[in-house]
């Protein structure tokens, strides 16, 4: 079995990913499945390091200490991505306009749900797919797409579509970069820099064809 490790970042704690797997032992898979699904489902997730958790779940599959193969992890968590953001729309759907509308500032506020939309109104439905990659937004990506009563079956295909590219891409990073020695920590400790810098690469091309479609349509 390959025993190659990789050094846990400068945190401590529940936020430490690498710590809360290993500790986990034989549940560890469990454990990543269920903060996965806490993370993308309840609003209270939102400070969860979704990103770094799955990037050393794909590092800590390598090294043995995740003893499960990737054909099953990957699917496991991606179903629980799903199955969260699913949760949220929800959320969203019934009772999020009553939680958001008591704030006029702050994560749980009026404002964030707000800016949220924007987001849609930006991309339309493949926001809950770009979202994803996205630090707290995915969190409140769901729950304002259910307060904005965008379709259930919309939603779940780029939710599902979101959730696979998601879990595959960063746990198959981890997986491989683990096996480049000193490459891993590096990449560990600015994943979300990473993750952000592609989301922008992939959307600036979408932005820039719905600005000069729109400056084009103004002309008529």
């Amino acid at each position: 079995m390959n025993t190659m490790t990789v050094t846990a970042l400068p945190t401590s704690g529940f936020l430490d990913p690498q710590a809360v797997i290993a500790g986990a032992g034989v549940w560890g898979l469990v454990v990543v499945c269920a903060i996965v699904f806490v993370e993308t489902g309840l609003l209270v997730g939102f400070f969860l390091p979704g990103d770094t958790l799955l990037f050393f779940t794909g590092v800590l599959t390598l090294s043995g200490v995740i003893s499960q193969p990737l054909w099953i992890v990957i699917p496991a968590i991606a179903v629980s991505a799903a199955l969260g953001d699913q949760l949220g729309y929800l959320i969203g759907r019934t009772t999020g306009r009553r939680i958001f509308d008591r704030r006029d500032s702050g994560l749980f506020s009026r404002s964030s749900v707000t800016r949220t939309q924007g987001f849609f109104d930006r991309f339309g439905p493949a926001a809950v797919t770009i979202a994803r990659f996205v630090p707290v937004v995915r969190t409140f990506a769901p729950v304002a797409a259910g307060v904005g009563k965008m379709p259930r079956r919309v939603f779940t295909i780029f939710n599902v579509i979101g959730a696979v590219l998601w879990t595959t891409g960063v746990v198959l990073l981890g997986f491989g970069l683990a096996h480049i020695p000193g490459v891993a920590e590096f990449a560990a400790r600015y994943i979300d820099l990473v993750l952000i810098g592609i989301v922008v690469l992939s959307v600036v091309p979408v932005v820039i064809r719905a600005i000069v479609s729109r400056r084009q349509n103004a002309r008529v």
